[in-house]
């Protein structure tokens, strides 16, 4: 079998595909300078007579799937493939694994490094000293700078997929009280307390956005759940900037009717205008988009999707099918 990787992958890893599957080309899409386009991904599956792709970014569109029907797989290095046109994938019957999880660890450990630096006021005291404004009394910042300690805050994850549940694992040894709302996530198997959503924003001191972006979840983080939160509450987004009513948001930021936000994705990237006036507020921390770019990360999914793939090649074993579900019904039909 032939494998075009265009995902950034591990050394290792890559030489395992080898060795199970044989033929193995290797050409990220970062060496590229950015992600293959249609015509161009559409291109090297031809030249290399892929039988199977493993992807991050590039375009799988349903002319590259129905253009190159020697296809027995598509692996996607994120946690959800929607670089990949799914339903063309499933009518011809081709798996289209992910890679969930990948960058849990990531996210988890910037979520706790951001919250602790808004809540300790790191960032303007380290602007304030580097402006050189320690002058007069030498215990000044000591007082104009104390902040808060993360340990015994009220946390409510609203989502609580595999990132929320790495972060509410780490944190509750602070210990923080942990709360969430996912209606489908069974309260006794995590082991923490499930809230209606409105309970989430009006009983936590940190309300962190978790939710994958469809019909049912733009803009459900709406005004009036962001008015039942506290004034001293911070709300935190590393999911997706359209899942929320961001001007409602800036309104709110701008009367200091929360205590602020610390936010990782935006309405547009690279940030419009309005973006920047959320991006510049005092009481906002931002970082552009970055909470799961760790190098790790290429090592975690290069990790997973191999041992889905050879369970999948083995016939063993669970594996990250994206599209199991509709493959399997549409077999049986």
């Amino acid at each position: 079998m032939n494998i075009l990787v265009t995902a950034p992958y591990n050394a290792d890893c890559l030489n395992q595909l080898k060795d199970e599957f044989g033929e193995v080309r290797h050409l990220p899409w970062k060496d590229n300078g950015k992600e293959y386009g249609e015509d161009e991904l559409l291109a090297l599956l031809q030249e290399h007579d892929a039988d199977g792709l493993i992807t991050e970014l590039d375009e799988v569109t349903q002319k590259v799937i129905d253009s190159h029907p020697k296809l027995k797989f598509i692996g996607v290095c994120r946690a959800n493939p929607v670089n990949v046109d799914v339903d063309a994938a499933t009518r011809r019957g081709i798996p289209v694994f992910h890679t969930p999880a990948r960058n849990a660890q990531a996210v988890a450990e910037l979520f706790i490094g951001n919250v602790i630096s808004f809540l300790r006021n790191t960032l303007p005291s380290v602007t304030w000293l580097e402006g050189k404004n320690w002058a007069g009394e030498s215990f000044s910042p000591y007082l104009d700078f104390k902040g808060n300690e993360l340990a015994g805050k009220t946390v409510g994850f609203v989502g609580f997929g595999a990132v929320p549940q790495k972060i509410a694992n780490m944190i509750k040894h602070f210990p923080c009280h942990i709360q969430y709302y996912d209606p489908f996530v069974d309260e006794a198997k995590v082991g923490y307390k499930r809230l209606a959503l409105e309970d989430i924003f009006a009983a936590s001191d940190i309300v962190s956005i978790h939710l994958p972006v469809n019909e049912q979840t733009k803009r459900m983080i709406s005004a009036e759940l962001l008015k039942k939160m506290k004034q001293e509450a911070i709300f935190v987004n590393t999911a997706r900037a359209s899942v929320v009513d961001n001007e409602s948001l800036l309104k709110m930021l701008k009367e200091q009717r929360i205590r602020g936000a610390i936010l990782d994705v935006f309405d547009h990237e690279p940030p419009s205008e309005q973006d920047y006036e959320l991006i510049t507020l005092p009481n906002v921390l931002a970082t552009p988009h970055t909470a799961g770019a760790s190098y790790e990360v290429e090592d975690h999914h290069s990790v997973i999707m191999n041992d889905s793939l050879f369970k999948w090649h083995k016939q063993s074993g669970q594996q990250n099918i994206f599209n199991g579900k509709r493959l399997a019904a549409s077999q049986q039909g």
